[in-house]
């Protein structure tokens, strides 16, 4: 299988606090990957050393063989990325937004199509702050697609959609997993990474505590659903710091 993120000993520290220390990563083609944590765990840390926007203290990065901060514009033309919080100018329409994106890159898939599919066509008029919270949501999901990435990031992607609106994202992801492409997420619906993710790493306090697949997550516990060993994860942990 072909390689397309590969993180080793990836280590990050603040005036010698560290917030990541040894993480290992590698995912091929059509891996959905969950990196999950609660806040303050590492997290954002890790994707912004993965991405190159974060420079680490050691370790290496290499996403489609390449490095995030040495072959950033190359390496962008192929990786998407949504987070969580994107600021934009109240008087944008979703249209020109779109527009806009798609005109950084020199081949983009067509956004009417991808607005479609996220439920968002009768949005190409409106403006971006006259949407709501799930509709930007989605949104910002979609700018992440325009550039038909073969990795894309997404950063608590369903964070304010109610249930249907959040099963039709998920439903839009594995057809994106099914056509090849990793995806990179974060979440804290752990229904969604049973749902999504073939592989997950469980930080605590920038540690890497569990790393690899849900069901194996659960069968190392003493737990019988993935919420409650997820749960267990990170309670054992603090309880080990604290001895």
């Amino acid at each position: 299988m072909e390689t397309m993120i590969e993180v080793k000993n990836l280590c990050k520290a603040y005036t010698q606090i560290k917030a990541i220390e040894n993480i290992n990563i590698s995912l091929c083609r059509g891996d959905v990957f969950g990196l999950l944590g609660a806040n303050g765990a590492g997290k954002s840390t890790t994707i912004e050393c993965i991405l190159g926007t974060k420079k680490q203290d050691s370790g290496t990065v290499s996403i489609l063989g390449m490095n995030p901060q040495k072959e950033r514009k190359k390496l962008f033309e192929q990786v998407g990325v949504q987070f969580q919080e994107a600021n934009y100018q109240d008087k944008i329409m979703v249209s020109e937004l779109c527009e806009i994106t798609a005109s950084l890159y020199n081949t983009c898939l067509n956004y009417n199509i991808l607005l479609k599919q996220f439920g968002l066509s009768d949005k190409l008029k409106s403006f971006v702050s006259d949407l709501s919270g799930g509709q930007k949501q989605r949104l910002f999901i979609v700018l992440a697609l325009i550039p038909n990435p073969k990795v894309v990031f997404l950063d608590e992607l369903t964070t304010g959609l109610d249930t249907k609106a959040r099963r039709e994202v998920w439903r839009s992801l594995l057809e994106l997993k099914a056509k090849g492409i990793t995806i990179f997420l974060t979440s804290h619906f752990m229904d969604e990474v049973e749902a999504l993710c073939n592989k997950i790493m469980i930080l605590n306090k920038g540690k890497n505590i569990f790393c690899g697949t849900v069901q194996e997550a659960i069968t190392a516990s003493p737990c019988e659903n993935f919420e409650d060993a997820y749960l267990w994860y990170i309670d054992e942990e603090d309880e080990n710091e604290s001895i």
